[in-house]
């Protein structure tokens, strides 16, 4: 079966037949985003599409949100939002991304994800292998870190798969990716990629931090206030 077809097979059924109601899809509307947009919007325009709005993401990325939410007809996008009171605590000069990436991305990815999906017994992702090592062994369905369900739909899709869907579709590309952002998260923790780079080295660039965390394992111990 052809990756478009299998993928939008396995999204029907997770959505109308394993998790009616019980389903929402995570997206960062980033550069390979409207691929699996698409893909929904052909299947539940209503599906919730949860995104993280970090209040540090690129203005061009808030755009193509907008951009994309009309042109699919999406008409249940959850912008989801940091605790103004954990900012006001933890990050109250806006640095924290420099001096720990890992608390910002908690108090601004993790925490309010993990709050949203509270009603949700699975959730619905674009990643790929292609993109990191850390992805590299991903399948289509797979348990989270909470217990309920991940699926991957384009877990097996290489980059030619992405381009020639965003071809035959005609979906409007993200706007910083000509300008050579290939994986876009928030501001301070995204760059241009160099050529010959993978698509996520400008993500966190110049420390050891891969994902933002919401794909991995929770801390056992709770945020502490900074001495």
């Amino acid at each position: 079966m052809p990756k478009p077809a299998a993928a939008h097979a396995l999204l029907t059924r997770a959505i109308t037949r394993d998790f009616p109601g019980q389903i929402a899809l995570i997206s960062s509307f980033g550069t390979e985003s409207a691929v699996l947009l698409h893909l929904i919007s052909t299947i539940d325009r209503a599906l919730p599409i949860l995104f993280l709005d970090t209040g540090k993401l690129f203005p061009d990325s808030i755009a193509y949100r907008d951009a994309l939410t009309t042109r699919l007809r999406l008409t249940n996008i959850q912008a989801l939002r940091p605790d103004p009171a954990h900012l006001r605590r933890f990050d109250p000069d806006h640095r924290l991304a420099a001096s720990d990436p890992d608390l910002c991305c908690a108090l601004r990815k993790t925490m309010p994800l993990d709050a949203a999906l509270i009603p949700y017994a699975a959730w619905i992702t674009g990643r790929k292998r292609t993109q990191s090592d850390t992805r590299a062994t991903i399948t289509a369905s797979e348990p989270s870190p909470d217990g309920r369900i991940i699926l991957n739909p384009l877990h097996d899709w290489t980059r030619t798969d992405i381009e020639q869907y965003f071809r035959t579709h005609a979906l409007p590309r993200h706007p910083l990716e000509a300008d050579g952002f290939a994986s876009i998260g928030c501001v301070p923790c995204t760059r241009r990629i160099k050529p010959g780079e993978s698509p996520r080295a400008g993500r966190w660039s110049g420390t050891p931090k891969t994902e933002c965390g919401i794909f991995l394992p929770r801390p056992t111990q709770p945020i502490q206030a900074p001495a």
